[in-house]
């Protein structure tokens, strides 16, 4: 019998879940981040998220620009200040708004590893000195155990410990990512949330992090939110995929389930949109189209809010939000959950 990528990956989460009997480290319940205009309307980028993560685990966040992706990562970590809801990392209640005592406190724990590699990165510091900051603000830390920090970590994203001297500009846009990744784990963090670190990269470059991103993974034991627009990345790295559409999650499972079987006609959607590397098969293969313009964050609709976009749509999905609830098992046997009428009647 030959043993797969995808039967092992099985038999390795499988395995993880049995070590960690699945102890939950992060429990989001109605998460809603809103933004106010200059005229006082409301922009619902996050709006009512539940979810939880377990030890170890890393879960794809997946959906169209403007979504709620990159804001739900970013009030995960306090980066902006939630409207409401609660977040509870290993039980313990984050603050609400996070003070420099906080963040002082928090870095150790979580991290991000930010979009465009290009920005992200101060352009006045060696690159050593970027990677090194997080170990000096912290404090404690000797200027000598700092720099051999550097030189570690530097080596572990595939980097040369010379490197440390030279400017942002002098790398590729990969090597930045590197880089980047590099300062997000000097201080050994539990928590990572990676928004779209391959987005602005070349293909090529793209299989690398990701490759890079799984070995770290796994040997630091992270878990991982990875936010990203390639299903077929997100399905390669993730246990588990949620799939967010104006604010709210509509489809989550294992990864594989997901990406195979999609539930949700958005989740569908995505997948069907989502390009084929055999390009006589791209060319052949039946596309979905939704209908529709995609309503404003601003002005939702008051039921289902893929409701004008959706081809299967009925009368109650219109007049009723559906709830996120579980329906039938993956091949795995784990829970998937879809927020759909049509499924969940």
């Amino acid at each position: 019998m030959q043993i797969t990528r995808e039967k092992l990956k099985a038999f390795f989460t499988l395995l993880q879940k049995a070590v960690f009997k699945m102890e939950s480290i992060l429990k989001v319940q109605n998460l809603v981040k809103h933004f106010k205009t200059k005229d006082n309307s409301i922009v619902h980028a996050v709006d009512g998220v539940d979810f939880s993560m377990s030890r170890g685990e890393v879960l794809g966040l997946v959906g169209e620009s403007g979504s709620g992706k990159s804001t739900l990562g970013k009030t995960l970590l306090g980066l902006l200040k939630k409207t409401e809801g609660l977040i509870q990392y290993k039980g313990q209640s984050l603050p609400d708004k996070y003070k420099t005592k906080d963040f002082q406190k928090y870095s150790k724990v979580f991290q991000m590893i930010f979009q465009d590699p290009y920005s992200s990165l101060n352009p006045r510091m060696t690159v050593g000195e970027i990677i090194g900051e997080g170990m000096r603000l912290s404090r404690g830390h000797a200027d000598g155990d700092i720099k051999k920090e550097v030189a570690k970590w530097l080596s572990l994203v595939g980097l040369q410990e010379s490197h440390a001297s030279r400017y942002p500009h002098e790398f590729s846009g990969g090597q930045r990512q590197r880089i980047g990744i590099a300062r997000a784990l000097i201080l050994e963090p539990e928590f990572l949330v990676c928004d779209e670190p391959i987005s602005a990269l070349d293909v090529s470059v793209q299989a690398q992090i990701i490759k890079l991103l799984d070995s770290l993974r796994q040997s630091l034991d992270l878990t991982i939110l990875f936010i990203a627009h390639d299903l077929s990345m997100v399905r390669y790295i993730s246990d588990r995929m949620a799939v967010m559409y104006l604010g709210s999650l509509v489809e989550i499972g294992n990864s594989d389930d997901v990406f195979f079987e999609p539930q949700h006609p958005y989740t569908q959607l995505l997948i069907s949109s989502n390009p084929e590397p055999d390009p006589i098969t791209e060319r052949r293969r039946a596309r979905q189209t939704s209908i529709g313009e995609i309503p404003s964050p601003i002005d939702l609709p008051s039921g289902c809010r893929f409701y004008s976009r959706c081809p299967r749509a009925e009368p109650v999905c219109q007049i009723s939000r559906p709830e996120l609830i579980k329906s039938n098992e993956g091949s795995l046997g784990e829970e998937r959950w879809v927020a759909c009428h049509l499924i969940n009647s």
